[in-house]
């Protein structure tokens, strides 16, 4: 098993956690300190060494972060986590915030009138990140100032930095050998007049050196730095025993490997102007680089947008992929049409599913902690069963199943809302209206240029409709045997970047009614120029292909609300998924999908 179902929050720590800070932070005479859920990479998901959010406060969520003064400790959530984070902190102790609509400046404004310095971590934080939050500090008197981190000075069983092994990834599915990538962004930077680059995020290592590591569960990236110079070398900078003689070749002459510690003196030596991203790099980067006086230039960074624009090979081995995990799930849920309610519990979800992947015999990991969300359960967004919460499926409860794998070839992610038993009209209608939205980005087609905040609208209007919503963005960009959350494409409001050919999201509009269901559907889809259409405009146009095929539950379709297009849709949907996979399945499987791929 990859999934394990311990209780990893320890609310019952905080409280002697936060006093010893706070007499950390007095020492130093700080008035604040910032811990955010973050490390040196801008990664969603974090090592143990890095997980100082969870070790104070006992909250888990992938997103968040407290700031501590002598009198209170905000922990800064957003709508995902504002359930979860009461259950996981002491309230006595931590004060939970809603965020982003309570803005940490203005927060500390109101909470140190007198002024004071707040700390943090230059590592931890981006230059982005700071200017917001000083912008939002102006005339009130509070100072940020970068420190070392607190947090790791009272952390006296802090766990070692991972060393994962670090592997190549075949050319042969990147499409591109990493000689070629280092050539075209050395054309990038020279085109620029920049002479390197600062590479900081963990994907980004992944993706332009065709390696892969595995120094964070779920996501097979390597943990390190790279300086990318103008005539296309490399650095690299990670603990050199990570990499075996295989690695090592596979990289060549062209590329240096060196210990993370030489990282501060390569930067010294570098020749500017230097490209730093703004948004991604450590702000300890940036006081380095100015501090031995060499010129930078802010720019995103180089790996970015192609890492986003996936290959034709790297869109025919997810396509690879998405098949060999449908073929999974669907034997799984043959499996589950058979449970009784009553009989089965959340954990047995989890680990019937991760044992059909497994099946395949090309399972690597997970690629995030299913989602096994039963009855109110599933209104939590990113729930995470353990063996404290773990809920027996009950008759009239719905089912929230999001999982996914991460093989070789490509990574998947798929959610689908079951219903367990009968479920009600006020369910079935709020899935149709969640389906709808799903249908829609399905079948959209739109002129080049547009970006997420463009389209988000689209997969809200039916549930809008009825004066419903949901939370969360719908849809993020996902990596090719990397991280399932890519940037930097979303479905998204706040989502400005221009969505292109090869770039593959989510498409996963949601409902949540707190204490009672959720509800969530869930395919993959690849950004492809769409052909044109008689007597239409001219003009490119984009359009989407659905890459996940697994038939959606028709028991909790309300039919007649779907409109004629939106029934050829799914017919079309399933019957497309039923000549794709029943070569696939066993005999047991095969008769499942046979019925639930019957038309509206």
């Amino acid at each position: 098993m990859f999934q394990s179902f311990s209780e990893t929050a320890r609310p019952d720590q905080g409280p002697p956690r936060l006093e010893r800070l706070r007499r950390a932070m007095a020492e130093d005479g700080l008035a604040g300190f910032l811990v955010p859920r973050a490390d040196a990479h801008q990664g969603e998901y974090v090592a143990a060494c890095d997980a100082r959010l969870a070790w104070l406060t006992g909250f888990t969520g992938s997103a968040g972060f407290c700031a501590v003064l002598g009198d209170v400790a905000g922990v800064f959530v957003d709508s995902r986590y504002r359930v979860q984070v009461r259950a996981q902190v002491d309230c006595d102790h931590f004060t939970p915030v809603d965020w982003p609509e309570t803005r940490l400046g203005d927060w500390l404004g109101s909470h140190l009138p007198e002024g004071g310095e707040v700390g943090f971590d230059p590592w931890l934080y981006t230059p982005d990140q700071i200017e917001t939050v000083r912008a939002e500090l102006q005339k009130t008197g509070i100072r940020l100032v970068p420190v070392a981190n607190l947090i790791d000075r009272i952390w006296t069983d802090r766990p070692a930095p991972p060393q994962g092994q670090i592997t190549p990834w075949p050319d042969h599915l990147a499409g591109l050998t990493h000689a070629e990538k280092r050539a075209q962004l050395a054309d990038t930077l020279r085109a620029a007049g920049q002479r390197a680059a600062i590479i900081t995020l963990a994907d980004s290592l992944a993706w332009l050196l065709n390696i892969r590591g595995a120094d964070i569960p779920r996501n097979p990236v390597p943990q390190g730095f790279a300086i990318l110079h103008d005539d296309g070398r490399a650095a690299l900078f990670t603990d050199p025993a990570k990499l075996d003689g295989d690695t090592r070749a596979h990289l060549g002459d062209a590329v240096t490997v060196a210990a993370p510690d030489a990282f501060g003196p390569a930067l010294d030596g570098l020749t500017g102007p230097v490209r730093l991203d703004k948004g991604s790099v450590p702000l300890w980067v940036v006081q380095r680089i100015e501090a031995a006086g060499i010129a930078h230039h802010w720019g995103e960074d180089p790996c970015i947008r192609p890492k986003a624009r996936k290959t034709e090979a790297e869109i025919a081995g997810t396509r690879a992929a998405h098949l060999r995990d449908a073929a999974a799930v669907c034997e799984f849920l043959a499996w589950f049409a058979g449970q009784a309610p009553g009989t089965i519990t959340e954990i047995d979800v989890v680990t019937r599913l991760e044992a059909c992947r497994a099946d395949t015999g090309q399972l690597r990991d997970i690629s995030f902690d299913t989602i096994a969300g039963a009855g109110p359960h599933g209104a939590l967004p990113h729930y995470r069963v353990t063996e404290a919460s773990n809920r027996t499926l009950t008759d009239g409860d719905l089912l929230v199943l999001d999982s996914g794998g991460q093989y070789l070839d490509g990574t998947t992610d798929i959610t689908r809302t079951l219903p367990v038993g009968d479920p009600g009209p006020e369910e079935r209608a709020a899935f149709t209206r969640v389906l709808q939205g799903m249908i829609a980005i399905s079948r959209l087609r739109f002129p080049k240029g547009l970006a997420g905040r463009d389209l988000d609208a689209v997969a809200r209007y039916p549930l809008w409709l009825a004066d419903l919503d949901y939370g969360h963005g719908t849809g993020h960009g996902v990596g090719v045997y990397s991280c399932v959350h890519e940037g930097p494409q979303r479905l998204s409001r706040s989502s400005t970047v221009p969505l292109e050919p090869g770039m593959i999201l989510s498409n996963e509009p949601g409902y949540y009614r707190e204490g009672a269901f959720g509800i969530r559907i869930e395919n993959l889809v690849v950004v492809q120029e769409a052909t044109s259409l008689p007597g239409g405009d001219k003009g490119p146009r984009l359009t989407f292909e659905t890459l996940t095929h697994v038939p959606i539950d028709r028991r909790l379709i309300e039919t007649s609300m779907l409109s004629d297009g939106e029934r050829d849709w799914l017919d079309t949907y399933h019957a497309t998924c039923h000549a794709k996979l029943a070569p696939l399945l066993s005999p047991k499987a095969r008769d499942w999908l046979e019925r639930a791929t019957q038309t509206v």
